[in-house]
């Protein structure tokens, strides 16, 4: 780590761990054996090949955890590819509006329910040479971290009166008086669709409340479609 632009962006990684309250630092329990993490690098490109910025993401060594004793449950739900097609068709035949979202961070805001202890990072110094980080929040490739995504976010949608479907674990849906939004997931990427501007409007202010997101606009690209959007419907 010579070079001054890879240690910014590890520093840039750290402090956003830091707010984002990732984990406590304690000494280490005399019975556990706190797992690893290591630093992954990559140049991130402007679309017109012009250098975006250096980024450094820092990932657990979840191929160190022990099923029962660091985590349980793993599955997490995606969208399927049938719901994604019917809602833009839902939404081409009935003229809504159709918005994109995208988490930053995704993995970063899954609460963790077990105990997982990890070593300090490279980079990161305390003064006791025993201290680890005790993890509050979820990091990449812990082997829990798109069900505790997952979970947060269903937590979030079904406590702003949203209704989980049935039929696609990762669509919600809310019903009123005034009109209907429907909202599908797929891990960072959201369609948000209906008829009730007010609501999903609210529920965009949420979502930016409760989470690192970005407003991408129109819905132009999921899951490899492409959607162009014209004055009698999509294509």
């Amino acid at each position: 780590m010579e070079h001054e632009c890879w240690k910014q962006a590890m520093q840039e990684e750290l402090q956003v761990l830091h707010e984002n309250h990732t984990w406590d630092i304690v000494s280490c329990p005399p019975t556990v054996i706190p797992i690893g993490s290591k630093w992954v690098f990559s140049i991130k490109l402007r679309s017109n090949g012009s250098l975006d910025r250096y980024k450094a993401r820092l990932v657990a060594l979840g191929n160190k955890q022990e099923y029962g004793v660091d985590y349980e449950e793993t599955f997490a739900h995606v969208a399927k590819m049938t719901s994604v097609r019917t809602i833009l068709a839902i939404a081409a035949s009935k003229s809504w509006p159709l918005h994109q979202m995208d988490v930053k961070n995704v993995f970063l805001h899954g609460d963790l329910k077990e105990e997982i202890y990890m070593k300090l990072p490279f980079g990161m110094t305390t003064p006791s040479p025993d201290d680890v980080c005790k993890l509050r929040r979820s990091l990449y490739r812990l082997k829990q971290a798109p069900l505790a995504w997952f979970e947060k976010f269903r937590t979030t949608l079904l406590n702003f009166s949203f209704t989980q479907s049935q039929y696609d674990y990762s669509l919600f849906f809310h019903k009123s008086p005034s009109g209907i939004v429907l909202i599908l997931v797929y891990v960072d990427d959201l369609i948000i669709t209906g008829t009730d501007n007010g609501l999903i409007t609210k529920l965009q202010a949420v979502l930016h409340a409760t989470f690192r997101m970005k407003d991408l606009g129109q819905l132009t690209y999921f899951l490899g479609l492409e959607v162009h959007h014209r004055s009698n419907g999509i294509f």
